[in-house]
């Protein structure tokens, strides 16, 4: 029996990622909060922080192939397009369609941990880089080798459980001066931290950051795909 699969089929799987679903809504966070965007979810994370809101991402969802999942972003009919997870950058392929994306000029973000390399991301797209705080439970995967490669561009987001994450994530961001390289955003964990709580110490202590909300989460709660 012929085991060599035909170059067709080589050639489609090389270009396939793993998705858990693609679909509109309202931007809820970071610079582009408000914006209508089509949001493609990558399947599949390494990290498992306490507060995840989006543990259906970490297994199942089907491979498409990138000419598809195209397709499907511009059926919505918008322009701004976030690529999501899980963490996307864990699939390789995730480069090229980031790329492909912006060839077609979409204005392309991308939600990623500060465990992933961003070197290889396409320059034209606004990197929001999660740095992972003490009480996110990852706070060892953090890679800082990526914050020198940060630039107005980009963005940098700390989700904040608990005092001491604020005033550590504080301390971060004035030891290797995040603020004068892009937009650094305080989230509250919602379930740990209330969202008061943390916009009062911004006020008090007067970090060079800006508080957020999920919008999404304030709208239509946890719901998946909205």
């Amino acid at each position: 029996m012929n085991t060599v699969a035909p170059a067709a089929t080589v050639a489609a799987a090389a270009d396939r990622l793993r998705i858990t679903e693609i679909f509109l809504s309202l931007q809820g966070e970071a610079r582009d909060a408000g914006w209508p965007s089509v949001f493609v979810r990558l399947t599949g994370c390494p990290l498992r922080c306490r507060y995840c809101d989006t543990t259906y991402a970490f297994h199942g969802g089907q491979w498409l192939g990138i000419d598809a999942i195209l397709a499907e972003v511009a059926r919505h009919g918008v322009r701004h397009v976030c690529v999501t997870g899980g963490e996307p950058l864990a699939q390789k392929r995730c480069i090229g369609l980031l790329q492909r994306l912006c060839d077609a000029e979409y204005a392309v973000s991308l939600e990623t941990s500060g465990a992933m390399d961003i070197s290889a991301v396409d320059p034209r797209v606004s990197r929001v880089l999660d740095i992972k705080t003490p009480g996110s439970g990852e706070v060892a995967r953090n890679l800082w080798s990526n914050l020198p490669l940060l630039t107005a561009h980009d963005q940098v987001k700390f989700v904040i459980c608990d005092r001491a994450d604020f005033d550590w994530a504080c301390t971060v961001v004035a030891e290797r001066k995040l603020h004068e390289r892009c937009d650094v955003l305080f989230s509250p964990s919602a379930a740990q931290l209330p969202a008061r709580e943390l916009a009062d110490w911004i006020v008090a202590d007067r970090p060079p950051v800006r508080f957020q909300l999920q919008l999404h989460k304030v709208l239509w709660g946890a719901e998946p795909g909205r």
